[in-house]
């Protein structure tokens, strides 16, 4: 009997009672702590159902919130009890009612025989701590939180708010260095004696009492005063996740908890069946006389983390979701974004579509509705036409679409009249190939019979419009491929640049085209970027588009577009 059990419990108690018979079974006495949130007629019920096994003793009950002293107050009654009960106990190992033992105790027990002087608990100061999550580091120990953290969020985050204002810090109580470490560890009888029976301990308690999750530094940094050997870590596998949290083990991690080598693991789904019937039986007994070591399962956690907070290129998962640039690639694919072409060219999207076999949609983000292409009303993964849906997360519209039609290449057609707010968007994204010919959105008005003072108006609003959208494309942070002609220059010679595009759209060995798609007849509309010149309107991003010959003198010297990024 050279090892004891402190067990805190409080829910699953079906649970604990298999594993206090299992470690009692192994001549191992068990101290169990019951939360005192556990209610009466429920523990009564506990304890009469462990009343037949000798071994088995239940401490004065705390209540024991998260983050607060009670589970410190709970390991200190439930230590003592065991120590005054069992003065053989060598070591006392700390355990949870969610926790299972993956190996034989015997081998557990004949570990610890051959290191009767050494405490296995994880101690490190907050500097030397890489896993706190939640911003509070040396913090914790120089402010004080009387407040829980998971019932009174408001009232924790004020005070801790009120004293960081008033530049409160608490003394540290002399001859002592904060530390910090998992709350599962296996003290020696002479560690955890010295600490129970500290002359200090009033001051030492009356401190951590206030400290942020005292379970997590009040033995770890106690110990470090009394113990002759400290190996720095817990023999209890427990794996967190990059939010802080616990990751819970359900049947299908058998063989991964058995690759561990460790001694006990949590937290252990309650309903984990195979997993208590495989570890808790007799035939769980192979000899393994293998150092625990948790760094071997520790590659299959990054890459679940990975997973997690990565994923796949341009898929959005909730656990990522609400945080701006966590995103694995913003879309899952290449697309293209043309800008003007469908108001230069006659019924565009169709030649588009024949020309390079892709899906070519319309205006997806204009006012009424997503223009998908053959006016269809919903497309792949149940995405609606619907501009107030679309509207409410146009990024998320847009992913959307790229990866439920992911293996077709999607083409769609953007204006100034179109939600703008998508335009930074496929701007940073290296999947956008944006094609833009400036001014074209002028062709519409100038079809149109509208009253000249209010196409005059609408030109002045629309260029201002655009100019902003081509102010995002030139932005430092754009990494989409981008090409920027004006109306005049793309008119002088269209199917260079059409080409240019094709070749990018379609795979290689593609024959080149012979004929552009017709462009609208543009007789007169020099003559109408004059009048709205005249007007006190200046159409600059047009071009130098002629008065006199509407298709733009062609002896003129041909420009190349410049190209954004």
């Amino acid at each position: 009997m050279s090892v004891g059990i402190v067990m805190l419990v409080h829910t699953a108690l079906h649970r604990a009672e298999q594993v206090a018979r299992h470690w009692t079974a192994a001549g191992c006495p068990v101290v169990i702590h019951v939360d005192a949130k556990v209610p009466r007629k429920t523990h009564a019920a506990f304890v009469q159902s462990l009343s037949d096994d000798l071994m088995i003793h239940f401490s004065r009950r705390h209540r024991c919130e998260w983050g607060t002293w009670g589970i410190v107050a709970a390991t200190q009654s439930a230590c003592e009890l065991l120590l005054g009960l069992y003065p053989q106990v060598r070591h006392v190992y700390l355990a949870s009612g969610s926790c299972l033992p993956l190996r034989p105790v015997e081998e557990l027990i004949a570990y610890l025989a051959e290191r009767p002087r050494t405490d296995f608990i994880e101690s490190a100061t907050t500097a030397d701590v890489p896993w706190t999550v939640g911003g509070l580091d040396e913090e914790r120990f120089t402010l004080r939180f009387p407040f829980s953290w998971k019932k009174h969020r408001y009232l924790f985050d004020r005070y801790v708010e009120l004293q960081r204002r008033l530049r409160i810090k608490r003394r540290i109580p002399n001859g002592i260095v904060p530390h910090m470490g998992s709350q599962w560890w296996c003290l020696t009888r002479r560690t955890l004696t010295a600490i129970l029976q500290d002359p200090d301990r009033p001051l030492y308690d009356r401190y951590f009492r206030r400290v942020w999750i005292p379970d997590e530094s009040y033995f770890q940094t106690l110990a470090r005063l009394y113990s002759e050997n400290i190996e720095s870590r817990s023999l209890t596998l427990s794996k967190f996740d990059f939010q802080g949290k616990p990751h819970i083990f359900y049947d299908d991690h058998l063989q991964l908890l058995r690759r561990s080598d460790c001694f006990v693991a949590r937290k252990i789904w309650p309903h984990a069946e195979r997993l208590y019937q495989a570890f808790l039986s007799d035939n769980a007994g192979q000899a393994n006389r293998a150092e625990p070591n948790p760094g071997k399962i520790d590659r299959i956690f990054a890459r679940a983390v990975d997973r997690r907070t990565k994923g796949r290129p341009g898929l959005y998962m909730q656990s990522r979701f609400p945080n701006w640039g966590w995103e694995n690639g913003l879309t899952s694919n290449p697309y293209s974004v043309f800008h003007g072409f469908a108001e230069l060219f006659e019924d565009f999207e169709t030649w588009l579509a024949r020309a390079t076999g892709a899906r070519v949609h319309g205006h997806l983000f204009a006012p009424e509705r997503a223009e998908f292409a053959g006016g269809e009303r919903m497309i792949n993964g149940a995405l609606s036409d619907g501009a107030a849906t679309r509207d409410y997360a146009p990024e998320s519209f847009l992913a959307n679409l790229i990866w439920n039609t992911r293996g077709e290449r999607q083409c769609f057609q953007f204006g100034p009249r179109d939600n703008q707010k998508i335009a930074e968007f496929f701007a940073r994204d290296p999947n956008a190939q944006v094609s833009v010919i400036t001014g074209a959105w002028a062709i519409p008005l100038f079809k149109s019979n509208r009253n000249f003072a209010d196409l005059r108006k609408e030109a002045a609003r629309l260029q201002k419009i655009e100019k902003d959208f081509l102010d995002v494309l030139h932005w430092q942070s754009t990494k989409a491929r981008v090409r920027v002609w004006s109306m005049a220059e793309f008119v002088e010679a269209p199917m260079e640049p059409i080409q240019t595009i094709i070749d990018e759209i379609t795979p290689a060995g593609h024959p080149r085209l012979t004929e552009a798609p017709r462009m609208v007849d543009l007789r007169g509309f020099g003559q109408f970027l004059q009048n709205l010149k005249n007007q006190g309107m200046h159409p600059y991003l047009m071009g130098d588009f002629p008065v006199e010959n509407s298709r733009a003198d062609r002896s003129r010297p041909k420009r190349k577009p410049y190209l954004v990024r």
